[in-house]
């Protein structure tokens, strides 16, 4: 195969690809009011997936310090919370006896850390 066959097929592959990252980019609102809307699905247990995942994405929305550290800990924080409003979820629509108890533990264990991480940042500048 030669190099211009190649090139050809790579150009013609992103620019197929474009148009559905775009639209894949498009449907991440960053803590829009569309953000909530969720895909597929829209029970009352899909919309509350859903305005929890973006109440998480906007809280991991941070203006980045240079300070590794902090940053990973001030992004951590909304991520733990977002684990925290899905086990919620799970624990008001689910029905499965494990995934309940899973639940359970997901919220003592991410309560626990957030703790941990807000004193880490209390203790540290953040």
């Amino acid at each position: 195969m030669s190099l211009k066959t190649i090139i050809a097929a790579l150009t013609l592959t992103v620019s197929l690809q474009a148009p559905i990252m775009a639209q894949d980019h498009s449907n991440m609102h960053h803590g829009s009011a569309d953000a909530a809307t969720p895909a597929g699905d829209t029970s009352p247990s899909s919309k509350a997936f859903a305005e929890a995942n973006a109440r998480m994405h906007k809280g991991m929305d941070i203006a980045f310090t240079g300070n590794a550290d902090a940053d990973f800990v001030r992004g951590m924080i909304a991520h733990h919370q977002g684990a925290i409003d899905m086990a919620k979820v799970e624990l008001e629509y689910g029905k499965d006896e494990q995934l309940r108890k899973l639940a359970e533990d997901i919220i003592k264990a991410q309560e626990g850390e957030i703790k941990m991480m807000k004193e880490w940042l209390s203790n540290n500048g953040g």
